[in-house]
């Protein structure tokens, strides 16, 4: 079992409502269990479990990538 953190930047002149959908979109994913909105350099936080690492990267690149307004992501994989 694969489990990480993404750290997600929505683009600069989205508004709170959008922001709510999205995080909304990305709490509806296949893989997602937390979604949390956050102040900072990160606009979202989320944790995801996946069954492999190719699991995690179809998931981040083909499904979180692919929503409307998120702009950049990094993805933290759980160690320890």
């Amino acid at each position: 079992m694969v489990e990480a953190f993404l750290l997600i930047r929505v683009g600069t002149s989205e508004s709170l409502n959008l922001m709510k959908t999205i995080k909304e979109e990305i709490r509806g994913t296949k893989g997602v269990k937390e979604v949390y909105g956050v102040f900072g350099r990160h606009d979202l936080i989320v944790k995801v479990e996946t069954k492999t690492l190719e699991d995690l990267g179809n998931l981040v690149t083909d499904k979180i990538r692919g929503i409307n307004g998120i702009q950049t992501t990094e993805t933290l994989v759980i160690g320890f």
